[in-house]
């Protein structure tokens, strides 16, 4: 399945695929390349195959489209388009497996994603709904807790339902498989709950008018 389509300017595109990878395109789409170097695929027999890794979102910068970031199954990386290979910066968080991804436009080194304990357990670790953020360039993660739930939170976020606005500080947004919108304007330090009691969210997308 073909997601994440990032179109950059000037020619540029990326997308992810699952089961398959990321791929790049220079000329508008007329051809196109695989970029997968260091990413793992750790249910491959090849841990680091030129094809087969499963992207679960990608995104880049809003502001600097030359950044990337994925959400992988076997972990979170970040790239430049022009690079030659992804960089693993998933030291510091509690899984390397998850669906969601958010890049505020307002700042140009943050990056949010939320672990899930694993593709068996597809629900957030211990029951426990934290969302990973760096801010300085994926050197460090906080897991930030403020204003979720920390037991019995069985949730998983799926590809689409997490995003970012453009204002400064930045909100973030996303939905739970319970049906729990959560919102914060000040970059994560504190979170609250938007909508609650509704279906499964499957996509969230944000703007102000």
């Amino acid at each position: 399945m073909v997601h994440s389509i990032q179109c950059l300017g000037k020619g540029r595109l990326i997308v992810g695929i699952s089961a398959a990878g990321a791929f790049r395109s220079n000329d508008g789409g007329r051809t196109w390349e695989a970029f997968n170097g260091n990413v793992r695929a750790d249910f491959q027999p090849d841990k680091y195959p030129e094809v087969g890794q499963c992207v679960h979102k990608l995104k880049a910068h809003p502001n600097h489209p030359e950044a990337l970031y994925q959400q992988n199954h076997c972990g979170v990386y970040r790239a430049e388009f022009t690079g030659k290979e992804w960089v693993d910066i998933s030291k510091g968080l509690p899984t390397r497996f998850g669906f969601a991804l958010a890049v505020p436009a307002a700042e140009k080194q943050t990056l949010f994603t939320i672990p899930i304990d694993s593709a068996e357990h597809r629900f957030v670790p211990q029951g426990q709904l934290r969302v990973g953020r760096s801010r300085n360039g994926e050197k460090t993660w906080q897991l930030l807790t403020k204003g979720l739930p920390q037991s019995n939170a069985f949730v998983i976020i799926l590809r689409e339902a997490m995003t970012s606005d453009d204002r400064d500080p930045a909100g973030v947004y996303f939905g739970t498989s319970t049906g729990s919108l959560f919102y914060t304007r000040d970059v994560g330090d504190s979170w609250h709950v938007l909508a609650d009691h509704v279906p499964p969210i499957y996509s969230v997308s944000a703007a102000w008018h």
